[in-house]
This record gives C-alpha cells, sequence and structure tokens, in this order.
C-alpha cells in the first residue's frame, strides 16, 4: 500500500491507522503546489489528498482509506470495532461525524475566501464556524466520557481521524476549554508510539 500524503493534513489519520495495523506500506509526500499539476491529477483528480494505491486499486476520500487500510488487518488492534454488526456501525458513525461535521465545519476555518470576498465577513464566517466547531467538539466530548477511545478501550480509525482534528483546533486556537475528556483523549493518542512514528515522518515533531 502506498499513502500519498501532506504532512497534518486529514491524510495523517491514514498514516496513523497505517502504523496501527502493520502491514508493509510507502509512503509518497504531495507538495501543494503538485496537487494540482497532471501527475498528481492522474492518482487523485481532485487535486487533494489523501489518496492511497494497493496494487491496481487506487482510492480516494479519508473515509474510504481508513476503513481499506483496516479491512487489510483484521487482527490490528479493533480498527473496525469489536467485530460486530453494532461495533462497525459505531465507529462508522464516529467517522462520519468527524468527516461531514466536523471537517467540512474546518473547512470554512482554513478557506473562508473560497466562499466570500470580503474580508470582514471572511472574518465573521471564521468566527462562526469556530463557535461551530467548540459544539461539535462538545458531543465527542460526552462521547469519550468513561471511555478511553470513541468507541471503547481500544483505538478505531475514528480515533486517528479525531486525533487530526484536534490538532487543527489547537493550530487554529479553536476554545477546547472545559473539554476534559478531549485533553485527556489528544495526551493519551500523543504518547502512543505508532502516533509519534507517523508524526516523526511526517515531521511534524
Amino acid at each position: 500500500m502506498k499513502l500519498y500524503y501532506m504532512p497534518g493534513a486529514c491524510s495523517l489519520a491514514g498514516h496513523i491507522v497505517l502504523e496501527w495495523a502493520g502491514k508493509p506500506y510507502e509512503t509518497q509526500r504531495v507538495a501543494r503546489e503538485e496537487l494540482k499539476q497532471p501527475a498528481y491529477l492522474e492518482v487523485n483528480p481532485l487535486g487533494a489528498v489523501p489518496a492511497l494505491t494497493d496494487g491496481d486499486l487506487t482510492l480516494t476520500q479519508n473515509a474510504a482509506i481508513l476503513e481499506y487500510i483496516a479491512e487489510q488487518a483484521p487482527a490490528a488492534l479493533q480498527l473496525l470495532g469489536d467485530g460486530s454488526a453494532r461495533g462497525r456501525a459505531e465507529v462508522r458513525r464516529w467517522v462520519g461525524f468527524i468527516n461531514s461535521d466536523v471537517h467540512k465545519t474546518f473547512s470554512l476555518v482554513f478557506g473562508a475566501q473560497r466562499y466570500v470576498e470580503d474580508e470582514a465577513a471572511q472574518a465573521q464566517l471564521r468566527g462562526a464556524a469556530a463557535a461551530q466547531l467548540r459544539n461539535l467538539f462538545g458531543v465527542i466530548d460526552q462521547q469519550l466520557a468513561g471511555r478511553d477511545y470513541l468507541t471503547g478501550a481500544k483505538p478505531s480509525i475514528a480515533d486517528a481521524y479525531l486525533y487530526v482534528v484536534l490538532r487543527w483546533a489547537h493550530a487554529k486556537e479553536i476554545d477546547l476549554s472545559g473539554k476534559d475528556h478531549l485533553a485527556a483523549f489528544f495526551k493519551r493518542m500523543s504518547a502512543d508510539p505508532k502516533v509519534q512514528a507517523a508524526l516523526k515522518a511526517e515531521d511534524l515533531q
């Protein structure tokens, strides 16, 4: 398997899951200016990361990539839950929440200029998105009450994705005050040797 990534982007989640899975893999760092170049557009026509290749398969979309990696290592931790239909559904629920709600809202923080031209309106949009992110992270904080990870005692693909968006929240100074379960989760994930390996590989340490 080969993961195309940009340091710190949502592709970091796949990088972490590859480390957890313990299967051989390689990575290809993609510079921002390469995203829209013909060579990379052949891999991902949207000009975005992540992308994953495995033999003649090319996958895009983070949620699909995370699940595919986990499927290659069913014995590794409980990357897709406890093996039951309910367990898999719970993991997918949180991947969907992070992908469709949290990540999407971050796009307004990172790229407000793509939606409105006026700088004052951009600032207002970023502020509204930051407030919504605090609410969304509040939902996750409640889910983590009494749990080490989103769906139980072992990390899943959803936790790798959550860790990445929490890094974004810290970088953009999203107000997470009082969300102690999230803080404990972030500390726990940051101490994971496989997470540390992925961060080091992307020059994020």
